[in-house]
């Protein structure tokens, strides 16, 4: 199970960020989840979206840069070393870890993963029963 993730890149100028969630908002755009990391120069937004055509299109015809990667969602209850359990799996599956990010609910978490081999990742979590999201599933909590 793979999501969609849009990479944005941002000047590092003021109210760029804001102008972002603004031109998604006003489309009807929902972020679910976001990370921004940045150098001096410029930085780049990360987000989970609810449309992630609508945000392209919008995006795109507003001049900014925008790619798509495919990422792996990883429920997680919320519990002091669920995730240990989970990155042993993928760590003695010889699976690299780019980046993630992730947001907490109450009893659960949701892990957004960027491994280098995204389809292997998948393979072997489903294999140990962890549980997969879909971006479809992020908008029914």
């Amino acid at each position: 199970m793979l999501i969609k993730q849009l990479s944005v890149f941002l000047e590092n100028k003021k109210g760029r960020f804001t102008e972002v969630a603004r031109l998604l908002g006003e489309a009807g755009v929902n972020m679910s989840a976001f990370t921004v990391s940045e150098s001096s120069d410029f930085g780049i937004l990360r987000i989970i979206v609810s449309d992630t055509d609508r945000a392209v299109d919008v995006l795109r015809s507003n001049l900014y840069a925008v790619s798509l990667t495919d990422v792996v969602c990883l429920y997680c209850p919320n519990q002091p070393g669920a995730l240990a359990r989970a990155m042993e799996i993928i760590t003695k599956a010889g699976i690299f870890i780019e980046y993630m990010y992730a947001f907490a609910q109450v009893d659960s978490a949701h892990v957004i993963i960027r491994p280098d081999d995204t389809k292997r990742c998948v393979e072997v979590l489903k294999a140990n029963q962890l549980t997969l999201l879909a971006a479809s599933d992020l908008y029914k909590l």
